[in-house]
């Protein structure tokens, strides 16, 4: 309720309350990790650390796996995004194509702003190559019947 109407601090507390009491319950840390996003002054690196201690403490949640791949993606850490989301496939077969395009979109989204110093043609076909990838992953389509079904196109 805390978190849900704003109140992040007053969240955190519970929440730092639920891990001391608790610290084997995984809820208490991606509550933590949640609840953190808000606040300034919390780093980076304690809220991967939360994150990272919930999945570890629940390795099978495809709900904090993808959690945790998507504050990845918007901090610029893509490639443990990309194995978050990719091991939330593994667990979640029958929702992989969600996965997938999440993926993919949140790369193509976040990855031009981390980039944006470097962002030449270059740069910006390695973002292109690797949200088609995902893409068609999402759509079980390969590069070559890709290729093909776009040659069909002209």
């Amino acid at each position: 309720m805390l978190l849900a109407s704003g109140e992040t601090k007053k969240a955190m507390s519970a929440y730092e309350k639920v891990i001391k009491a608790a610290p084997g319950d995984p809820r208490g840390y991606f509550g933590k990790a949640e609840s953190s996003l808000g606040e300034p002054k919390v780093s980076i690196e304690h809220i991967l650390e939360w994150y990272k201690k919930a999945i570890e403490l629940d390795p099978k949640n495809v709900f904090y796996l993808t959690s945790y791949g998507n504050f990845c993606l918007d901090v610029g850490k893509f490639v443990d995004a990309e194995a978050a989301y990719n091991k939330a496939t593994e667990l979640d077969e029958e929702n992989a194509p969600l996965y997938f395009s999440e993926f993919a979109i949140g790369y193509y989204m976040k990855a031009p702003i981390v980039y944006e110093k470097f962002l030449d043609d270059k740069t910006m076909a390695m973002i292109h190559k690797k949200s088609i990838e995902y893409v068609l992953k999402a759509i079980n389509l390969t590069p070559e019947k890709a290729k093909a079904l776009m040659a069909d196109m002209k």
